[in-house]
């Protein structure tokens, strides 16, 4: 077994990478065609890896047929981002045109659709009530996300507990029950299967938090800097500047958020603005928040190289730059 948490983790995604080749998502080469351009678009495989590990972590002699499992949580993460570039009229994905611009909105939203319906039938394979109900209730709740996050898309009174409550539909439930499957996949014992949905609940929290953080401090994103800026969307680090700015500089930010024209003068201005009040360090703090809350939930899972992985991973989140 491998023993190094980083080679360990590039193993397991290797094996889930090469599954999803080998796994044909339809019958129909349309659907394969859209689907696939987005999942073979430079995906890190977040959240089949963590239902890999959450399962190794209780039982490393899990069955193959995990790896094919855990591929259902990357077609509803898929199914998201096409809903997601429909709702938000993107132009790019992962630094590739956004696929309703080669196939129009309707077909994406169609495939988006099918990939929810395709992640539910392979949870039913498994024949098991208590997986079946965990992945339906978070399929119900991203659904809700969405329509949160298109309520919210203008609103330039977000609250920080608003906007965690977005993000707990958005992105953080379906980290956490991707390690909650895993977890019982591999074993009956519902408090690790408890601490690990719990784990992927506040890692998922983690993951949006410095993903937003990301939009305004890194250009290596494989999406455009500033995107969410010239979406005009409200995140952690906006909502944290305003609550600290002088009246005149919550003026500006709110006035370069709601101007239709940016440039990127704009972007720097706003970039200025954030990080005169502290807003990316603070953001930061919030992150390592969640992350410290996902660790604390592992102290009681058996150890394992596999759950050195899982520290490893939510350590990660706090230094990557993609």
């Amino acid at each position: 077994m491998v023993a190094n948490p980083l080679e360990l983790i590039k193993t397991e995604i290797s094996r889930i990478e090469e599954t999803l080749r080998n796994l044909r998502i339809s019958q129909h080469p349309f659907i394969n065609q859209v689907s696939e351009y987005v999942l073979f678009s430079g995906g890190k495989r977040v959240r089949p890896l963590l239902c890999v590990l959450s399962a190794k972590t209780l039982n490393s002699e899990v069955s193959d047929f995990l790896y094919e499992t855990s591929l259902l949580f990357e077609y509803l993460h898929v199914a998201t981002l096409l809903h997601d570039d429909v709702v938000d009229s993107a132009e790019f994905r992962r630094g590739r045109k956004a696929a309703r611009n080669l196939w129009g909105n309707q077909a994406t939203i169609l495939v988006g659709d099918y990939l929810y319906a395709k992640a539910l039938r392979m949870a039913s394979f498994l024949k098991n009530p208590e997986i079946m109900d965990v992945i339906t209730e978070t399929t119900l709740l991203m659904s809700e996300g969405e329509v949160l996050q298109l309520l919210h898309l203008d609103d330039t009174e977000l609250t920080e507990e608003e906007y965690y409550e977005v993000i707990y539909r958005k992105t953080a439930v379906l980290m956490a029950c991707a390690c909650k499957v895993g977890a019982l996949i591999a074993s009956e014992d519902f408090e690790f299967s408890q601490n690990l949905y719990n784990f992927g609940l506040n890692l998922g929290m983690a993951f949006q938090v410095i993903d937003d953080l990301l939009d305004y401090t890194s250009s290596e994103t494989g999406k455009d800097q500033g995107k969410d800026f010239l979406e005009g969307k409200v995140t952690l680090p906006v909502i944290l500047a305003l609550k600290n700015a002088e009246n005149n500089h919550k003026e500006e930010i709110l006035r370069l958020l709601k101007t239709k024209e940016t440039k990127k003068k704009d972007f720097q201005r706003m970039y200025e603005l954030l990080n005169q009040y502290k807003a990316f360090e603070n953001t930061l703090e919030k992150g390592k928040e969640f992350v410290n809350k996902a660790k604390e939930q592992l102290k009681e899972l058996p150890s394992s190289p596999f759950k050195e992985a899982l520290n490893f991973l939510a350590d990660y989140l706090l230094t990557r730059k993609k």
